[in-house]
């Protein structure tokens, strides 16, 4: 899947900010499209995962990947039926007819399916809702856009085999935690300027109070052993916020590709916070991801599988 603030192309340097070995229980709460929980999973970094997200149509996808992947495949196939023979206003017409389906009155698998179609055929690949819940992304001009890559839902299946996946708050899955667990967050951004306020992957925005509320489970969880990183916007406040002795802060350059202003896509300046200290080893350049234990390298192709 495309996902707004997807981090594949910034997994190397988070695994580089990591705490080394393997971890009993992995928790990434605002998992969208989860490109940190693949590559880890693909590399056996956890025994188990804990995973949400507060969008129901991603947490019905996920869902669906790993209970019935053949089930979702010929759902989503019955969606997209003929697109490949339709002129682009027939394709504008079926986008338009699928994103006026109502999502509760679906299955679980045709809810699945309708957000991996409407994923695909949108605009810029953007999941964006409106204050009734409501999908509002305007058809997009990815006329040959492949809507169902087969391959990667099952292996995407094999990885969530090991994960519990949850609807809701974030602390739904955080109290869980115990001593030399680990939690990776990346909610929505602060906004980076008064017209960037993009926060509608789902119905309630994500505002100063619940980034202030973030940071005080980040302690938390520092208080009870377990390792936590955040990643979010490198902005004044931001950095305001994560001012303490017991967070620490650093930046990284990631690249994104989602902007209406195809111009001001590119790299842009992002804090990582962690609630405890790096080590003092630095990362070494390179394309692709190594770890102390010894196991193979994943290539930035292989990573850039989960989300882009």
């Amino acid at each position: 899947m495309k996902w707004a603030g997807g981090k594949a192309r910034l997994v190397p340097q988070l695994v580089a900010r990591m705490p080394k070995g393997r971890f009993a229980t992995y928790a990434e709460p605002f998992v969208g499209g989860g490109a940190l929980f693949f590559a880890l999973a693909a590399r056996g970094r956890f025994d188990r995962a804990l995973l949400s997200d507060k969008n129901p149509d991603l947490v019905a996808l996920y869902r669906a990947i790993q209970t019935c992947p053949a089930e979702l495949i010929a759902s989503t196939h019955r969606f997209a039926a003929g697109r490949d023979r339709m002129s682009v206003e027939a394709q504008r017409e079926q986008y338009y007819a699928v994103r006026a389906m109502i999502p509760e009155a679906l299955s679980d698998i045709e809810r699945a399916a309708r957000l991996l179609y409407l994923n695909k055929t949108c605009f810029n690949g953007l999941w964006r809702v409106n204050s009734k819940g409501e999908f509002n992304v305007p058809f997009g001009d990815n006329y040959r856009a492949t809507i169902v890559d087969e391959s990667r839902i099952y292996e995407a299946h094999k990885a969530l085999l090991k994960a519990d996946v949850a609807c809701g708050d974030y602390t739904e899955i955080t109290r869980e935690l115990r001593e030399g667990d680990f939690a990776y967050f990346d909610p929505p951004y602060a906004p980076v300027s008064k017209t960037a306020k993009f926060t509608s992957y789902a119905v309630d925005g994500f505002g100063p109070a619940e980034q202030e509320r973030l940071k005080l489970e980040l302690e938390a969880l520092r208080d009870r052993g377990v390792r936590a990183l955040l990643s979010n916007a490198d902005t004044p406040a931001m950095r305001e916020l994560y001012a303490s002795k017991n967070l620490y802060v650093a930046t990284v350059s990631a690249a994104r590709s989602i902007n209406s202003d195809g111009g001001k896509r590119g790299e842009v300046s992002e804090l990582v916070v962690t609630n405890y200290p790096r080590s003092r080893s630095r990362p070494r350049a390179q394309k692709a991801v190594s770890d102390a234990d010894g196991q193979r390298q994943l290539s930035l192709e292989e990573l850039e599988c989960a989300t882009t």
